[in-house]
């Protein structure tokens, strides 16, 4: 049984079934990689993580949310090792101490409170506080980072006219050239693709996460600091609505049902983020969550 602390047992982690493929109702089956990487499956309540233990972090996580049953508390913020994979093969403490790095969570502590009853929505919120949830972010907390993490609530509450259930994907662009830190490879974007049922059929969007750091030469500035064995200086965050194709491409995640009923609209481009002030075809800024296209 999951002990007084909330922290589940082996035997709790065992059991877990994870995320639901039937749960908005069309299914929607958990994606897999386009790459020849290796990864391990773990379920969680209410998500599951697809890790990547070469790189240290999940290279997916998938989360049915319920906004019908979401409840607020106080966070946990108890962080352990997943004991399924072996501590070494996770980043754990020592990539965050000492620095002006966050322990930021690919499944939102406060998209998984949600349950039949409290004590549901505590556990699900204490299990997302495993390192195996986790990849480094800015510290530095600005409009960006707000949007981000305000998108699954700004869903749910213009929900009027669905289902009010979310299938949440998310994860970093894991790329070979990220910058060396401590043992692992800091991810300089990270990606979120949301579906969910509107007027009885199946709809998706996307975006991305930018934390790259906003100078004219990213990569002298990235290798210096590598020299000096320093994290890398990321960037404030940018968020930007794109093409869920685009997110396939950069992410390696075969995401073919969703850019089937992606409401943005637009062809992917396989374009990055653009710079300060710069404007891309189909890769939407967003100055609020106003600025979400929802209409396809």
């Amino acid at each position: 049984m999951t002990d007084l602390a909330g922290t589940p047992t082996a035997q709790d982690l065992a059991d877990r079934t994870g995320y639901d493929p039937s749960f908005l109702g069309p299914g929607v089956p958990l994606p897999g990689v386009t790459t020849d990487a290796a990864t391990v499956l773990l379920p969680y309540l209410h998500y599951s993580v697809l890790f990547r233990p070469d790189r240290k972090f999940a290279v997916l996580t998938a989360l049915d949310l319920d906004g019908g049953t979401l409840q607020k508390f106080a966070r946990t913020d108890k962080w352990l090792f997943d004991p399924r994979v072996p501590a070494e093969e996770q980043a754990g403490p020592p990539v965050y101490l000492d620095n002006k790095l966050d322990r930021g969570h690919l499944v939102m502590r406060a998209s998984s409170t949600w349950g039949a009853t409290p004590e549901e929505a505590r556990q699900a919120e204490a299990e997302t506080f495993y390192f195996t949830n986790a990849a480094p972010q800015a510290a530095l907390f600005n409009q960006g980072r707000e949007l981000w993490l305000g998108l699954e609530e700004y869903l749910i509450e213009h929900a009027a006219t669905f289902d009010r259930k979310l299938a949440v994907f998310a994860g970093p662009v894991l790329e070979s050239d990220d910058p060396p830190y401590r043992g692992i490879q800091i991810p300089l974007r990270f990606w979120k693709v949301v579906a969910f049922v509107q007027d009885g059929a199946l709809a998706a969007t996307g975006y991305i996460l930018d934390q790259t750091p906003l100078v004219d030469d990213v990569d002298a500035v990235l290798a210096e600091a590598a020299a000096a064995g320093e994290p890398p200086p990321l960037g404030a965050f940018r968020t930007f609505q794109v093409p869920i194709a685009d997110i396939a491409v950069l992410a390696g995640i075969d995401l073919d049902q969703l850019i089937l009923v992606d409401r943005l609209g637009a062809p992917a481009t396989g374009e990055t983020p653009p710079p300060p002030g710069g404007t891309s075809s189909t890769w939407v800024e967003l100055g609020s969550l106003d600025d979400v296209v929802l209409a396809g």
